[in-house]
């Protein structure tokens, strides 16, 4: 309850923003399980491809880490800004 009443009392963008932090972590933590799924997937389908699935597994769930790292400071941003 204590949520909710912090995103009706607060003014529309703030509410926005926190909804859009939540969301952008939640679809973070999506994608960076179907990469894991799939590169396992493909790891057991091809055991002599491990090497390079790792490091390119590693390097997209990197780069999703730091596209969510950005939406999260950008909605704490305009959260605490207005």
């Amino acid at each position: 309850m204590e949520l909710l009443s912090v995103l009706l009392e607060a003014s529309l963008g703030h509410g926005l923003a926190g909804i859009g932090a939540g969301v952008a972590a939640i679809a973070a933590g999506m994608g960076i399980g179907r990469i894991g799924g799939s590169a396992l997937e493909a790891m057991a389908r091809q055991p002599e491809a491990t090497g390079d699935l790792r490091a390119n597994m590693i390097v997209a769930a990197a780069l999703i880490e730091g596209v969510a790292l950005f939406a999260v400071i950008v909605c704490l941003l305009v959260t605490f800004n207005q």
